[in-house]
């Protein structure tokens, strides 16, 4: 792909006194000698109560110290850089030497520990800030070649592509190793940078300590939550391949066929982890939608009790082994996808395979359990359709799932008008002024969150970003 090329900016000096507003706004065509190109101290007249009175000049303070404000700690010397961030690129040997080659898109597993511990090798080092150099690990000396270095990825990022290698998180959500990442794809000489979060500095989490390359080299300092400059804009992500291995936690985004089992603990009643929504979302596949109201969730509930032993029914296991709680067996079972699906409920087929494929509904005699298979029956027939009914109308189908991609900051296609109109039909236009229209805005992420969120849905799963599951029940 072609390289990148934008500014990357420090952070801009943000304080609010008259003068060094008037500054910024109308800056002088040439600065006069004096401390930190400030303009040089005037000298003040006093008059002498003396006989002859007599003239005589003092130095006073500089004016503009009169009306200048409060220095904060860790506001930068000066506005932003000017040199571009360096594209994706592939590890590098040492100098002279050629690069080392890729490894792939795969996302090695890391824990917070060691992202940290590598951020500080950095930071002990001094790390001078460069668009072009590489350091002895291979990593380009730029915001998005440390957060690189510290997340461990196989090359080098940029801040268009570093959320690939992340998941979207709350602020709430925040935790020593995640990123705070401003990318600006509509114009990306403004402002975009990446920092990496080491902490609440304190309950009122205000500011956090900030890991960050920048001019004139790596720092660990306090920052204000976002950012000094562009504060609304910076998204919190989190290692798609963390695993706490520290404390023994929980990874925090489990995947599917790698995630061993996390043991009994993890489940059950009052059990609130991901490895919760992890087993409903694997029981849907196979089969449990119709146990589930809402969700999956990170609460354990009788649905996912229901819909565990069911699968455990139809593997043919008895007594305890069908007891409605996940053990070793029934983790591999549904993580590596073995085994038989669960059957549908009795009395859903037939009729209901014909309601699925017409699309009709409110039929005489169909019931909410009917109509729960028949939205199982939708989904798995989603692979044969990519558009809406005529006349507006959702088709039968749910439409193929386009993929996140088409709903980022920036994004501009068909398929984010699809999204809008079939939420407005749904009840959530309140937050569209206009539209909805192809550019993804915030308008839209509002509606998704709001879809979300009355699914019963929380935290992560409420973040406003369609996923595959958002979309199947918007168009259901």
């Amino acid at each position: 792909m072609e390289t990148p090329v934008f500014e990357e900016f420090d952070p801009a000096s943000d304080c609010d006194c008259p003068e060094c507003a008037r500054q910024r706004r109308f800056p002088a065509p040439s600065v006069l000698p004096g401390p930190v190109g400030r303009p040089v101290s005037h000298r003040a007249f006093a008059i002498a109560a003396a006989a002859g009175a007599v003239l005589v000049a003092v130095p006073s303070v500089p004016a503009v110290a009169a009306v200048h404000g409060p220095a904060r700690p860790g506001d930068p010397a000066d506005d932003e850089p000017d040199t571009p961030q360096g594209g994706e690129a592939p590890l590098h040997g040492p100098a002279g030497s050629p690069a080392k080659p890729g490894t792939g898109v795969e996302v090695p597993a890391t824990t917070r520990a060691a992202i940290i511990n590598r951020a500080k090798t950095w930071i002990t080092a001094q790390v001078p800030y460069s668009m072009s150099a590489y350091w002895a690990d291979g990593y380009r000396q730029d915001c998005s070649g440390f957060v690189s270095m510290a997340w461990n990825l196989p090359g080098n990022e940029w801040t268009g592509s570093l959320d690939t290698f992340g998941v979207r998180i709350s602020r709430d959500q925040l935790e020593p190793g995640d990123i705070l990442l401003f990318h600006n794809p509509a114009d990306p000489q403004n402002g975009s940078h990446v920092v990496l979060f080491g902490g609440w500095t304190d309950y009122t989490h205000t500011y956090y300590i900030a890991y960050e390359q920048t001019r004139p080299h790596t720092r660990r300092q306090s920052t204000p939550y976002a950012y000094w400059s562009n504060s609304s804009h910076y998204l919190p992500y989190r290692h798609r391949g963390l695993a706490d291995g520290a404390s023994g936690g929980q990874p925090s985004v489990p995947g599917t066929k790698t995630t061993p089992y996390p043991g009994p603990s993890a489940f059950g009643p009052g059990t609130n982890n991901a490895y919760v929504t992890q087993l409903g979302r694997l029981l849907v596949e196979r089969g449990g939608r119709r146990f589930y109201i809402s969700g999956p969730g990170p609460r354990w509930s009788n649905a996912d009790r229901r819909a565990t032993q069911a699968f455990q029914l139809a593997q043919g296991w008895k007594g305890t082994g069908a007891d409605g709680l996940p053990g070793p067996r029934t983790w591999s079972y549904l993580v590596e996808k073995k085994g038989r699906d669960i059957p549908p409920a009795a009395g859903t087929t037939g009729t209901t395979g014909t309601t699925g494929t017409t699309g009709t509904t409110g039929t005489t005699g169909t019931t909410g359990t009917t109509g729960t298979a028949s939205t199982a029956s939708t989904a798995s027939t989603a692979s044969t359709a990519s558009t809406a009914g005529a006349g507006g109308a959702p088709s039968a189908a749910v439409p193929v799932f386009p993929g996140r991609g088409m709903f980022r900051p920036g994004a501009h296609n068909a398929y984010v008008t699809l999204l809008g109109k079939q939420l407005v039909k749904k009840g959530f236009g309140a937050y569209y002024p206009h539209g909805p229209g192809p550019d993804w805005g915030e308008s839209d992420r509002r509606a998704v969150e709001a879809f979300q969120r009355a699914q019963g849905w929380r935290g992560g799963t409420a973040d406003g970003c369609p996923g595959p599951e958002t979309w199947r029940r918007v168009f259901s």
